[in-house]
């Protein structure tokens, strides 16, 4: 990860580095999480859904492990303000990142639960699709910007999350469509909105980790303060 100055301790440099490593390994985990949680829910693939929810553990046992480690390298080193504010932010972000893998576990047990019970979609995912795409690669790019802590893609990223809540809020109106159409279809629909709303959500960890970013640089809490949002995106 970049910084500023250079630390005075090249070994807290070396933790720092090795915790944010890990980071970024874990939001590589939760990315493949994501994809193949939607693959299954495309194909009705119960290995599928069953690998997403064995590599749920996995997740979160990262999330202990490195927050376990943020708390031995404060309690050691004794960070200065801007060192203390990244750690902070690793520390939210790799919360986020587990709680992204709950969504991608989300999405496989209702895969499971469509399989069990039978019942057909009725109609077609592609959007589901789509929109997932766009989280992943939301995802992706805060992760990029994390590790560049590139202060203007964190601007941009947070300015474009209206994007996947348009896509979710055009596939309920699909949805709602459907099932006045054929009230027979609302329990595989009600799966499908649960999935939706787990992209969704995804989409907005996404957002969050872009706005930590934007902590880490700035010391500027942006989240819920849209004040403060554009006065940070004006000021680039």
């Amino acid at each position: 990860m970049d910084t500023d100055k250079p630390h005075l301790s090249t070994q807290f440099d070396a933790e720092i580095n090795s915790v944010s490593t890990r980071v970024l390994e874990m939001g590589g985990l939760v990315e493949a999480q994501i994809a193949q949680a939607v693959h299954s829910l495309r194909h009705l693939d119960m290995d599928a859904a069953r690998a997403v929810l064995q590599g749920e553990k996995r997740v979160n046992q990262m999330e202990v492990d490195i927050d376990a480690d943020i708390t031995q390298i404060i309690a050691r080193r004794q960070p200065t303000a801007r060192d203390l504010r990244l750690l902070v932010a690793i520390s939210k972000t790799i919360t986020n990142l587990e709680r992204v893998g709950d969504e991608a576990a989300r999405i496989a047990r209702m895969t499971r639960d469509i399989v069990e019970s039978g019942t057909p979609l009725g109609i077609s995912i592609n959007d589901l699709e789509h929109t997932a795409n766009l989280a992943i690669e939301q995802l992706r790019r805060s992760l990029d910007c994390f590790a560049r802590l590139d202060e203007k893609a964190a601007v941009e990223i947070v300015e474009s999350d209206s994007k996947i809540d348009e896509e979710f809020d055009g596939f309920t109106r699909k949805v709602i469509t459907f099932v006045m159409e054929d009230p027979r279809t609302i329990t595989a629909m009600l799966d499908l909105m649960f999935v939706a709303k787990a992209i969704e959500r995804i989409g907005d960890h996404a957002k969050n980790i872009a706005e930590f970013v934007i902590y880490i640089v700035r010391g500027t809490d942006i989240r819920h303060n849209k004040e403060a949002f554009r006065q940070v995106a004006g000021s680039l």
